[in-house]
């Protein structure tokens, strides 16, 4: 794919949303951690819905430290994987207490230090919570990057890499949520909605339907 097609399917996304925004709910840094963590291998509207309930009880490393993994179970039980996302929220907790003041820190490596957090929630933090250019490619950005061409890559760090490189400088902020939000609701994994989907005709999938 050229240079010239890759601007023009992010002006188009861009003209659709030009302020595209995450799904998860959140008001801190440190509730956004703590909702990227649990979203591994869920969808945000369970995360949404458990934070509903979690958030208003503890929303601070000093609560989910006092709270503990067992009274934090009740409130995750309903998200896949809860009993190691559990302990992975009360250790990384203990851990910005000990190491950064009980604050998100706005480095990659001290996130990437955390309990569970590996370097695709630390992009989504750095992105979202900080306005950092970071991609985070989960499984929607991963297919959506092959399957059109826009950022080949046999695994997530290439197709990252690859869309850090081609991405024009404007569109590199918000391209982590076009991409995701275009994979969620358009280039869906069994059957692309490629009728109804902006940027069909500058898409080289050759299975376009």
């Amino acid at each position: 794919m050229n240079r010239a097609k890759r601007r023009a399917i992010f002006e188009r996304l861009r003209e659709a949303d030009p302020e595209p925004r995450s799904e998860l709910a959140f008001r801190t840094p440190f509730e956004l951690l703590v909702a990227v963590v649990l979203s591994a291998q869920s969808t945000d509207k369970g995360v949404n819905k458990a934070t509903a309930k979690l958030f208003p009880v503890a929303n601070t490393p000093e609560a989910f430290v006092e709270l503990g993994v067992d009274g934090l179970i009740p409130y995750v039980s309903s998200i896949g994987l809860y009993n190691t996302k559990a302990r992975n929220l009360v250790a990384l907790s203990q851990m910005l207490l000990d190491r950064h003041g009980g604050r998100v820190p706005r480095d990659r490596d001290a996130l990437e230090a955390l309990p569970g957090v590996g370097r695709k929630t630390a992009n989504v933090v750095l992105n979202v919570a900080f306005g950092e250019p970071t991609i985070a490619v989960d499984t929607h950005i991963f297919r959506v990057a092959n399957r059109t061409g826009l950022a080949p890559g046999k695994d997530p760090l290439a197709v990252e890499r690859a869309l850090v490189k081609f991405t024009p400088e404007e569109f590199r902020r918000h391209a982590h949520h076009w991409l995701i939000l275009h994979g969620r609701y358009t280039c869906v994994a069994r059957k692309p909605k490629c009728s109804e989907c902006i940027i069909a005709d500058l898409c080289e999938w050759p299975d376009k339907g």
